[in-house]
């Protein structure tokens, strides 16, 4: 079966995207033949990869996925462009249990050939992301080191329950991720203890250290692990593709 990860979290600014950029070629870099789809209307895993928006979301279009993908410089992995279309967003959260099936049916479909799937969420609880959430095998949520971190990954994880309970069977929790990890505030380390302490191994091992070429790389179209291989964040998310592929 086709591994299908949710990358998502109700607050923007957490890395969301560019741990599902950098995921996304680190696997493609293993190997594995890999799909980002970016589902976010921000599109900024689109651009991040040197993509542009589409003016219509394939998955609105309901064209074949086959059909609708583009290459990306990362040899091995391909991508499913977003679109800003404002029509696009309301079709795609309108109906969120049909959106969901039809979403399902184009991964389940149509994705056989690829070996891992990553779907970059938009920054919200709403209709997308449940409807990702529902046609995912799997969902990892970036968290950043931050007083308000515990209240909206408490919020998360009653979305993902309800959409466990919806769809039994199919939904596992992959995983938490620190980021913009600090080692020089104390406030890092209450988190960091904080989470682990509650979550225990759903957390992963390696934290994502703030980091300019982490922050620089989407200006030029590149992941950070290609734009700056030697920089503190692009070591951290290799390590981290070796984690989340070794629990697969």
């Amino acid at each position: 079966m086709v591994r299908i990860v949710c990358v998502a979290n109700q607050k923007g600014g957490v890395g969301k995207t560019t741990t599902a950029i950098n995921l996304a070629v680190g696997m493609a870099a293993s190997g594995a033949r890999t799909l980002l789809i970016d589902l976010d209307p921000q599109c900024n895993a689109t651009s991040g990869l040197g993509q542009q928006p589409t003016p219509r979301h394939p998955l609105v279009k309901r064209d074949p996925i086959h059909e609708s993908v583009v290459k990306t410089y990362a040899e091995g992995l391909e991508l499913l462009p977003g679109s800003r279309s404002f029509q696009d967003v309301d079709a795609l959260a309108k109906t969120p249990a049909a959106q969901a099936a039809t979403l399902r049916t184009h991964l389940m479909s149509e994705l056989e050939g690829y070996d891992q799937v990553l779907i970059d969420c938009p920054p919200s609880l709403g209709t997308l992301t449940q409807t990702a959430l529902a046609a995912s095998t799997e969902v990892l949520m970036p968290i950043q080191c931050e007083y308000f971190a515990m209240e909206g990954l408490t919020q998360m994880i009653n979305v993902i329950r309800s959409v466990m309970q919806q769809h039994p069977g199919r939904l596992e929790f992959g995983g938490i991720l620190l980021t913009m990890f600090d080692e020089r505030f104390e406030l890092t380390h209450e988190v960091d203890n904080e989470v682990r302490d509650f979550f225990g191994e759903i957390v992963f091992d390696t934290v994502i250290p703030r980091d300019v070429a982490v922050a620089e790389a989407p200006s030029h179209g590149i992941a950070a692990i290609d734009y700056d291989p030697r920089a503190r964040g692009s070591r951290a998310y290799l390590e981290l593709c070796m984690e989340v592929l070794g629990r697969d």
